[in-house]
Formats: C-alpha cells, structure tokens, sequence
C-alpha cells in the first residue's frame, strides 16, 4: 500500500479520459493504494510540453508518492528515449511506474530491479554514442576549415527563455523544466538568473 498520483493522457481534443481514470481509480482501490491526484491532459504523445505530467513528475522527486498509475507506458512516455529517461528518474527517487495494461516498471519486483539495471546500461551506452558523434562531428567540421564555437551574443536557448520564466513562475523545478523544453539544468539556471539579474 502506498501513495499514487493517477495520469491519464489522450491524444485528440475529440477523445476524452474519463474512461482511462475511472479504471485506474478502481486498480488503485484494488492495491489498496491512497491516491494523492488525478493529472490528465489532452496532448499529442510526441509534444513536448505536457505541464500535468510535469507535475506529476515534480511529485514524484519530492517523494509524495510511491508510484504513478497509467493505462499503459505509451499514455506516458512521449518517445522511447523520454520514457527511459523519465523512467530512470522515477527509479532515482523510488517510485515505480504502474501500469494497468502491458509492461509496468515496478521497481520493487524482481522484473522492475532488472529493468532498473539494464536502463542504467542503455543510459550508459546512449551518453557513449552521443559523446562519440559529437567528436566525430567536430573533427569532421574543423578538418573542413569551419570555425567552432557560439557567436558573441548568440544563445540557442534565448528562444525558449519566455516558457522557461513562465514554468519556474508555476513553481516547477530546473530539472523538469529542462526535460519538458529539451534545454539542460543548468541552462534553464542561466535562463533564470540573468532574467532576475
């Protein structure tokens, strides 16, 4: 028995959740688990910004639940590459990922603690493929007599800056603000900082 949050996703304006919550409220009663909130959106699975999962996500670090209820990982996961993120982050501060149809990720099972150790692997493998293509990419750039670097006055991340100001008004953390805009920690900290300078 523990604490859940409940997230229910669809992916039209047509469809409505109401079916996805009044199932996962009944598993919920079933496990004997005491449901802290009910978090649902209308969103396509491939948008980034989705602010209940966001929050649901912000519960999760802060160790108000134990576990998220979903009707299954596709509701959650935006791309392969977030759900193993998101689900590596869950796992960091204990909460598994429930759900109620297909693949769970219970962190306390036997399967969940494998899962645990091959996405850590998987994150591994990624990090060393990213840092690879990167090296190759700027040894290719300077071999063809490009010149490396940023401009003065020129930053990526000044784009994003307006939503960044107005998630960290909403109260949300850097880290989440940086998974839900695809912008690092420390970036939206810079956002942040010379905003209030």
């Amino acid at each position: 028995m523990g604490h859940v949050a409940i997230y229910a996703r669809v992916s039209t304006a047509e469809q409505d959740t109401d079916r996805q919550v009044r199932e996962l409220q009944a598993y919920a009663e079933r496990l004997g688990h005491t449901v802290v909130g009910v978090f649902t959106e209308k969103a396509s699975g491939a948008k980034d910004n989705r602010p209940e999962r966001a929050k649901v996500l912000e519960l999760a670090r802060k160790r108000q639940v134990n576990a998220v209820l979903v009707s299954e990982m596709s509701r959650w996961g935006r791309s392969t590459q977030d759900l193993l993120a998101t689900l590596q982050d869950l796992s960091e501060w204990g909460v598994s990922l429930l759900s109620l149809n297909g693949l769970a990720y219970d962190r306390t099972s036997a399967m969940g603690k494998l899962m645990t150790t091959m996405l850590a692997g998987i994150a591994e493998f990624e990090r060393d493929l990213i840092r690879d293509r990167v090296k190759s990419g700027l040894a290719a750039a300077k071999a063809k007599g490009k010149v490396l670097g940023r401009r003065v006055g020129q930053r990526p991340s000044d784009k994003k800056a307006a939503k960044v100001l107005e998630l960290h008004k909403e109260g949300l953390s850097y880290r989440l603000i940086g998974r839900n805009l695809g912008l690092s920690k420390n970036t939206v900290a810079d956002i942040v900082q010379r905003a209030q300078a």
